[in-house]
């Protein structure tokens, strides 16, 4: 039986994405996403924050969309699957996780700084070739996603892009 490698990930863009085009023309756009979790310490009652950063990369159309509309501090909700790398460096072998992306969607309050499209969703969304297997499995979770998310999309409307830690 074959395994299921997929990541799903809602956070906003650390960074404008790099573009670079390889030998044969095809796009690549590398960028990271930051996702956070806050907590309240049991022993102090002190607020705090862990802030996970995420490397990911896109290729063909997706990786042009990305180039065109994705810049640092938007928030998007991303579909990939996990690549681990490795490279040996002063005898030292180092890894590198990335996140191949194979869907995108932005995401953001109505009064963004883009248009809304006919499904209620911000911008432009992205279903990439792979997402043959389990594509409405995909969908529902992006729905649910969305629902779950709709309270902190109000909330995050008041939030300026100067708010933003990165």
């Amino acid at each position: 039986m074959a395994g299921i490698n997929k990541a799903i990930i809602v956070g906003r863009l650390g960074r404008d994405p790099e573009m670079s085009y390889t030998p044969a023309g095809l796009a690549v756009s590398k960028f990271s996403i930051a996702t956070s979790e806050e907590w309240k310490d049991r022993a102090t009652g002190e607020k705090k924050e862990k802030t996970e950063w995420h490397r990911i990369v896109a290729f063909g159309r997706l990786a042009e969309i990305c180039g065109e509309y994705l810049s640092k501090g938007k928030q998007i909700y991303l579909e990939g699957r996990l690549q681990t790398s490795s490279w040996e460096k002063d005898g030292i072998t180092r890894y590198s996780t990335d996140i191949i992306a194979n869907s995108m969607q932005m995401l953001g309050s109505k009064g963004s700084d883009y248009n809304r499209n006919q499904s209620g969703s911000d911008g432009p969304v992205y279903d990439g070739p792979e997402q043959n297997m389990g594509q409405n499995m995909g969908q529902n979770m992006k729905q649910d996603t969305e629902q779950d998310m709709g309270q902190n999309t109000a909330q995050n409307a008041e939030q300026k892009d100067d708010d933003i830690p990165f």
